[in-house]
């Protein structure tokens, strides 16, 4: 299996497998963290070939930007870095977005908050540039933040140097047109496992049509795929799992089944049932990158292990008939 992928067109090649730091922002969602031990998580990672590492102004409502800032010191070089832009709590917009913590979060992708979230991007994580920048998430109103205008914003601070690639998240084939219409759009990234795979038929042809890459959060579905997930797991309120349809009972049981039936490749390989899920996440569509959250050093550590995994595509083939059909369900 080839390792290195590309991001789009824009010359990057990283190891399919990316670091994702929303838990490390820590919130009601995710509750309480060890900074330090997020820290060595990020150091980890990186000792160990995962060198994407992603992360938002909004996780953890900039704590996570800045663990990762620390993280990164002496060691920038080492990694490709991205980060968002385009949801403030700085001021308010007509387009609400959501409550996070107490404090009201808008959507605003006009030019000039996108620089002022990029400037205070590149403060935070104590660097020049960023990699890939992703806007978080779309304006439902195209009228009051024409992606024309969006994007030309982007590519100005691309030229600047402090930008090498734009992508967009959560977007819809109508969004990532426009976006390429505009200028050079590298990268979506989107919600995908196993059991979510809706954007095999939305996104997917529109993106290898155009040269754009995917990259896939939420692979191991939050723990489902991990092995400990059980029936009689009980979600604290707020627990961010608790509006994942993946972990309502129906669907848990039939993971957790899956995860069972995992058993015999686990045994073979000499693996743990999220590696083998991450590599076979890895095959379901061509190029893809998967982003896996962490951390942990020891869960840095297994999900690593997908990348010297290498699986019979017989195998891969025989894991992938075990798949339910949640077409009409998620």
């Amino acid at each position: 299996m080839n390792v290195m992928r590309e991001i789009g067109q824009s010359g990057i090649a990283v190891p399919f497998l990316g670091l994702g730091t929303w838990a490390i922002g820590g919130g009601s969602w995710w509750g309480d963290n060890d900074d330090a031990l997020s820290i060595r998580a990020i150091h980890e990672a990186i000792d160990r070939g995962i060198v994407w590492v992603d992360t938002a102004p909004i996780y953890g409502r900039y704590h996570s930007e800045n663990v990762v800032g620390q993280a990164l010191k002496g060691k920038r070089d080492k990694v490709v870095l991205s980060t968002k832009c385009g949801l403030e709590w700085r001021h308010g917009t007509p387009i609400f977005h959501k409550t996070v913590d107490g404090t009201d979060v808008y959507r605003d992708l006009s030019p000039a908050s996108i620089r002022e979230d990029v400037e205070a991007s590149l403060r935070r994580l104590g660097t020049d540039y960023i990699d890939v920048i992703y806007t978080h998430w779309q304006s439902p109103d195209q009228n009051l933040y024409p992606i024309a205008e969006t994007m030309d914003a982007l590519e100005t601070l691309k030229r600047e140097g402090k930008l090498r690639a734009i992508g967009a998240s959560n977007v819809t084939p109508e969004h990532i047109r426009a976006y390429t219409a505009a200028g050079q759009l590298d990268v979506i990234q989107e919600k995908y496992s196993l059991f979510t795979r809706r954007i095999e038929k939305a996104l997917v042809p529109v993106c290898q049509e155009l040269g754009i890459s995917i990259q896939a959060y939420s692979p191991l579905e939050q723990g489902l795929f991990t092995g400990k997930a059980r029936m009689d797991t009980v979600l604290a309120p707020g627990d961010v799992r608790n509006g994942n349809p993946c972990w309502q009972p129906a669907i848990r049981a039939q993971g957790i089944a899956f995860v069972e039936a995992l058993a015999p490749f686990c045994e073979k390989y000499h693996c743990s049932p999220a590696a083998l899920v991450i590599v076979l996440t890895s095959q379901m569509i061509d190029g893809l990158h998967v982003l896996c959250g962490a951390r942990k050093p020891a869960q840095v550590e297994d999900n690593a292990s997908a990348l010297t995994l290498a699986i019979d595509p017989a195998d891969l083939a025989q894991m992938r008939a075990l798949l339910p059909d949640l077409t009409d369900q998620l």
